[in-house]
């Protein structure tokens, strides 16, 4: 994905009427009608083409509206430098756009702009459309000194995935680098624990929370990505892989049957028949096999149930039944 380019929709402002004074009665009611979403104040898009857009590139867009709106060189950082590398998240994207500003200048947020007051000349930046953005690796550095374990592992995950088309963010030295050189004493362990458990393998956020999960649920330690050839000859990529149990999991996402880039012109009963031969094939090389989806990772006493009653075992006791996690 380029950082230098938008995505393809058509945001209509309010200040680009050449001075005609807008017919704020048709916004309102094309807003309550829901033909129109706004994206930031006087900036509209419409509803159809939003709702066309993954979470990521609709913060990407407001990042962009944002960087033109701005007057000043502003340094574009956190989760709009995560939208525009590629960087996805785990859970929502904010509704603001992140910039850090000079430690002196103080945080305090306003309209669109959500400023975090941690330095401009320190951060490791490069130009973008007339102003500065941090690097994948400051952004991941920078989302992890504010997240708990589970989002800083995800998006160092992201920055590192192995199989990104056009190749890695960053590497995990650069990674280790930045954290021995940015980070305060206070969360040095906390950021450097993240790092230590993230993996270039995984291909998806709910693939790195899996992980998380499985772990915390003291299951045995899986291997990524792990290729097994069919009968048919085709190899066959599983995400996890249990090699003392033989035993596959896999955690199966919608998005393989309704993302029209994954799909590669099948229709979603195509991909469900060719993953189902897929799943079925791999089923019969091994002891065990077992598969999950969202829901199973905000509740983890269903993804243990899961795990056990298709033969993995765990040290620990189950989980609560009604602990939720959220994203």
């Amino acid at each position: 994905m380029s950082a230098d380019r938008p995505f393809d929709i058509t945001v209509n402002r309010v200040r680009d009427r050449g001075g005609e004074p807008p017919d704020y009665r048709k916004v309102r009611r094309a807003l309550a009608e829901g033909t129109i979403h706004r994206i930031a104040p006087g900036a509209f898009v419409l509803a159809r083409s939003w709702e066309q857009l993954s979470p990521m590139e609709r913060h990407r867009v407001r990042v962009f509206e944002a960087a033109d709106r701005l007057r000043a060189p502003a340094l574009i950082s956190h989760f709009a430098a995560a939208a525009v590398h590629g960087i996805d998240i785990l859970g929502p994207w904010p509704e603001r756009v992140d910039v850090r500003v000079p430690r002196r200048a103080g945080g305090r947020s306003s309209g669109l702009i959500r400023r975090h007051c941690l330095g401009v000349d320190e951060a490791d930046a490069v130009d973008w459309r007339g102003h500065r953005i941090t690097t994948p690796a400051q952004t991941a550095v920078d989302i992890a000194a504010l997240s708990d374990h589970l989002h800083a592992v995800v998006v160092f995950d992201q920055v590192l995935w192995a199989r990104r088309p056009g190749g890695p963010l960053a590497t995990l030295d650069e990674l280790f680098a930045l954290v021995e050189r940015q980070v305060s004493a206070k969360g040095f362990a906390r950021i450097r624990r993240a790092l230590a458990s993230a993996s270039a393998l995984a291909d998806s956020v709910r693939e790195s929370q899996s992980r998380v999960l499985i772990r915390r649920l003291d299951f045995p330690e899986p291997e990524l990505q792990r290729t097994f050839l069919l009968p048919d000859r085709r190899s066959a990529r599983s995400d996890f892989y249990f090699p003392d149990q033989d035993h596959i999991g896999e955690f199966d996402g919608l998005g393989k049957y309704l993302d029209p880039q994954l799909l590669q012109g099948r229709t979603p009963e195509q991909a469900l028949i060719e993953e189902k031969d897929r799943a079925d094939a791999l089923r019969r090389m091994v002891r065990g096999f077992s598969r999950w989806r969202t829901p199973a990772l905000r509740r983890p006493r269903e993804l243990y149930d899961i795990l056990t009653a298709d033969g993995l075992r765990s040290p620990v006791p189950p989980p609560p039944a009604g602990l939720i996690l959220p994203d």
